[in-house]
């Protein structure tokens, strides 16, 4: 279904963290399919050239860019801005949507393990919205940014306690800001996806074989399905557009009623043995693995 023109967001410059995969790189071609700019973060170069080869050939036009940034260093990320700026000229909007998480005992979680998840989500999130936010504020840009959350930062979860504490903290930088910012013409606003199945968080968030534990199943939702990429783009495309200046501040759900019908959390897990985790470990280290190699940075 066509809900926007396809030049609603023309003359738009997004940059969407996390966007060579999953939700991020989906969100980005909806975005460039509907006339805007986009620029891809992550860490794994080879990746990121080819969701942005992907995204050009849907358009029929270079609407896709990349560099590969280690959103956790404040230095990295300010020079990346910079050099976006000096390419290809200032941004209009930002999508905070790295992330990294894996389900564990919080007993059994090592401080290594925190610290990625939250230095990726909390510090990532933060650091690009204000090296972002600095540069609108100096040249008086009208701006929007869009934090990918989860229904967690409202109800906590078992099993993804880092992962919760790092949403929560993005929540709770997009209210602060969304007060702080408005006299500047920028807007702060999050969503909270609820089941929209990707390769690599499925396999993350799906510790056993056995389909009654982990990821949410579809007949879990009170709509009876999963979540389709292209209505969770035409959310962002709204906030990031000019169609809605009077939102901020606010974090939205899309999850089919998922939190409103039970809490969208990983409870169901404390049915799990020690060495049921033992495998999930194993299974999450591999896909781990797998993704390092690819990294460029």
């Amino acid at each position: 279904m066509t809900l926007f023109d396809k030049s609603a967001l023309a003359g738009k410059r997004i940059l969407i963290t996390g966007g060579g995969t999953g939700l991020g790189k989906g969100m980005a071609k909806h975005l460039a399919q509907h006339g805007a700019e986009v620029h891809l973060w992550g860490r794994r170069e080879a990746v990121l050239k080819e969701a942005a080869d992907e995204i050009n050939q849907a358009c029929g036009a270079p609407r896709a860019f990349f560099q590969p940034v280690d959103i956790r260093q404040y230095d990295l990320v300010d020079a990346a801005i910079a050099a976006i700026w000096e390419k290809h000229g200032p941004l209009t909007g930002l999508i905070n949507n790295a992330a990294a998480n894996f389900i564990a005992p919080t007993k059994d979680l090592s401080p290594r393990g925190y610290e990625a998840i939250r230095s990726t989500v909390m510090d990532g999130a933060f650091f690009t919205t204000l090296a972002c936010g600095k540069r609108w504020i100096e040249q008086g840009i009208k701006a929007s940014v869009v934090s990918t959350l989860v229904t967690w930062v409202w109800t906590g979860s078992a099993y993804v306690t880092s992962s919760a504490m790092a949403k929560a903290a993005v929540n709770a930088m997009t209210m602060s800001l969304a007060v702080e910012w408005a006299k500047y013409g920028i807007r702060v606003n999050a969503v909270a996806p609820g089941p929209f199945p990707t390769e690599y968080a499925w396999q993350m968030l799906n510790p056993t074989s056995d389909s009654a534990v982990g990821a949410t199943q579809a007949d879990e939702v009170p709509m009876g399905r999963y979540g389709q990429i292209e209505e969770l783009g035409n959310l962002v495309l709204l906030l990031l557009s000019d169609g809605c200046d009077y939102i901020t501040g606010d974090t939205i759900a899309i999850d089919g009623a998922h939190h409103l019908a039970a809490p969208s959390t990983f409870a169901g897990l404390g049915k799990m043995t020690d060495a049921d985790w033992a495998k999930a470990r194993d299974a999450a280290k591999a896909a781990s693995a797998t993704a390092k190699a690819q990294r460029s940075v």
